[in-house]
This record gives structure tokens, sequence and C-alpha cells, in this order.
């Protein structure tokens, strides 16, 4: 069961390495930068586990080749039945181990242990798509509190009849990217909306996007480079809707990129929520250019928003959803709905293991 020479020389490299951090931890000058010191003990807590298993590997190979050597030196059936017992067992443990090597070795999401940006927007249907753009806001808000974690609207423009044109939050707490991460794209449903007076099931659409939080040192952006605008806000509200020029446009002159953000009553809270909006949307455009043109990849995530175009589709009549990433079809709606998000979560994270490991070297 020796380990592949590729796999042998990179688990050398990486046992290397950690020494290293382990050195850094030590040190004064990193102790003193608080910024190398996070950077630092990122990476040693990413690689611990794998060096972890890889020593506990090795002490397994190690034991497997004296239970091997008391086999052959038993002298009666009693000792061999029990090295022969102790051998089947060693094995098996150090199989389920190197699986869980392989699984550890997989390439690691830069965007792990970040907080969550997420932008809700009614697609096609009308007002029915807004109001369904509230319903997965809502679900989203429901699986945070089941999760323990904290959700900060960041911006919103709610539609006439209680929806949302669209919605910006931020999602705060441990693991929330790496769950939340596969909610991205369009997200369709089919059922009789409010506003149909004969009873027919409508199918409209909403879009989710899905960004990390960036902190100003991933994402430094030049103050030149932003044109600031001021305004009104506009839509229900407080006392100050309307009266004071408390909401704030951001247009990021270089990209294009424009956050208009109005729900706080302070200009400078707006204009503190819009720029984390715009440091996720450039950190994603920076990610995005490592592996696709920027504007093909938002097209893959979010699409059109039209109906034929779907990551997941909401059927009220049958109590269904479907993921149609991976085929999953569960008749629990109304749970789903309500925050219960694990099956789906897990089954795509699943799926995405098992194609990284398919592609991974033999």
């Amino acid at each position: 069961m020796e380990q592949p020479d590729y796999q042998q020389q990179r688990l050398s490299e990486l046992q290397a390495e950690y020494t290293i951090l382990l050195e850094q931890l030590l040190d004064p000058t990193v102790l003193a930068d608080p910024n190398k010191l996070r950077e630092v003990s990122k990476r040693q807590k990413q690689l611990e586990p794998i060096i972890v298993t890889y020593e506990s590997i090795r002490q397994s190979m190690a034991d497997l080749e004296v239970a091997k050597e008391m086999l052959s030196e038993s002298t009666n059936i009693a000792e061999r039945e029990f090295a022969r017992r102790e051998l089947e067992q060693i094995q098996i443990d150090l199989e389920e181990k190197e699986n869980e090597l392989k699984l550890l070795m997989l390439p690691v999401d830069p965007n792990d242990g970040k907080n969550v940006v997420m932008e809700i927007r009614g697609a096609e249907g009308g007002e029915e798509a807004n109001l369904f753009a509230k319903d997965l806001f809502d679900m989203y808000c429901r699986y945070a509190e089941r999760m323990g974690w904290k959700i900060e609207l960041l911006g919103s423009s709610p539609s006439d009849l209680g929806g949302y044109n669209e919605v910006t939050f931020i999602v705060k707490g441990k693991d929330c990217w790496s769950k939340l991460k596969y909610e991205a794209g369009p997200h369709r449903v089919q059922r009789v909306p409010i506003t149909e007076s004969q009873g027919r099931v409508h199918t409209s659409s909403a879009t989710v996007a899905v960004l990390a939080e960036a902190d100003e040192i991933e994402v430094q952006i030049d103050p030149a480079d932003i044109k600031v605008d001021v305004f009104r806000s506009t839509g229900p509200g407080g006392q100050s809707v309307n009266t004071t020029d408390s909401a704030v446009r951001l247009t990021h002159i270089p990209t294009g990129i424009v956050i208009s953000i109005q729900d706080e009553k302070s200009q400078l809270q707006n204009r503190i929520k819009a720029m984390t909006v715009l440091r996720a949307r450039l950190l994603k455009q920076e990610q995005d250019k490592l592996i696709a043109d920027q504007s093909q990849q938002r097209r893959s995530q979010l699409g059109g928003g039209g109906r034929s175009e779907k990551v997941r589709t909401y059927n009220f009549p049958q109590n269904r959803v479907t993921d149609h990433r991976i085929g999953l079809s569960l008749h629990k709606l109304d749970k789903i709905l309500m925050g219960d998000l694990d099956e789906i979560v897990g089954a795509l994270a699943a799926d995405e293991k098992a194609r990284q490991l398919s592609t991974s070297k033999p």
C-alpha cells in the first residue's frame, strides 16, 4: 500500500512546508504582524489534518509489517488466528485512512472559511418572480438560523406585493461558503401565483449569486477609481425615506460595476455596505480570470434567468424540489423552504468530491 511516487513527493513537500509554518508561528516578527499571522495560521490549519493523517498511515504501515512478522512466526493455531485478525484490522484501517488522505489532498477552495455575500433577484415572471425571490431569501435566513450563522441585510429593493426586485445580504459563520456556494444560479418555481384568478400553474424564476466576502487586504481599491453618488431613498421605509440624501451609489470606473445601497438611514453605513459588496464582486472577478472570461463565468453561474435555464426547480403542486445538476428530487418542498437544505447540500458536496477524485491522478 505504498503511496504513488507523485503523491509521496507531494506529501514530503507538504510535510516540509508544515514544519516551516510551525516555526513561523513562534517567530516574533510573524506574531507582531496580524496579517502575516493570519495567513500562516490559516495555512497551518489547512495542512494539519493532511499531516496528521499521513503520519497515522505511516504508523499503520509499520504496524502492518509487525503483524505480518507475527503471523509468519506464530507457532500455534491460537497465535496465528490472533495475528491474522490483527493483520486484517490494520489493513481495513489503513485503507480507510488512505481514502481519507485522498479527500484531504483534493484542491482547497480558496474561499473556504470566508463569509458569503448573496444577491437574489426576481428574473422572469413579473411580480411572481419577485415574490419567489422573497421566498428564497426567507429560506436562506431559516437555513442560516439552523446552522448558527448570522445574516446582515446589505441592500434591498422591495416590490409592490411584498417581494423583492432584488435583495443583497451577507452570511457570517463557520463553513457558510462551503455549503452556500452550491446555491448559485437560476432557481425556477412552478405554482399558482396569488395574482392568478383561474388557478393555473405558472413558471417563474429568480437568480442567486454567491460571492465570497473579501477584506481590504485581498482587494485593494484605489479611491480615485470610485465614483460616489448620493441620492434620496425610495420605496417603503421609515421617515427618512425621500427626505435625506442617505442612499449611496458606487461606480467602480475600471470595471463598470455599480452598487447601490439605501437601506440604512446613515449615508456612511450605506457606503460601508456598498464597499463590502463591491469588494466581493471584484474578488469574484479576479478569481474568474483564472479559469475563464468574467462575463462567461457570470453567465455560467447566473444564466439569463430564463425559465429554461435552471439549477433547481421548486414545484409546489407536487411538493417537490429537483436539483438538475445531480438529478436529485425530494418530495419535501415545505421542509426545504423552512431551511432544511442539508440533504441537497450534502448530495452536491458529495458529487463535487466524486468529480474531483475522478479527475485526479490515478
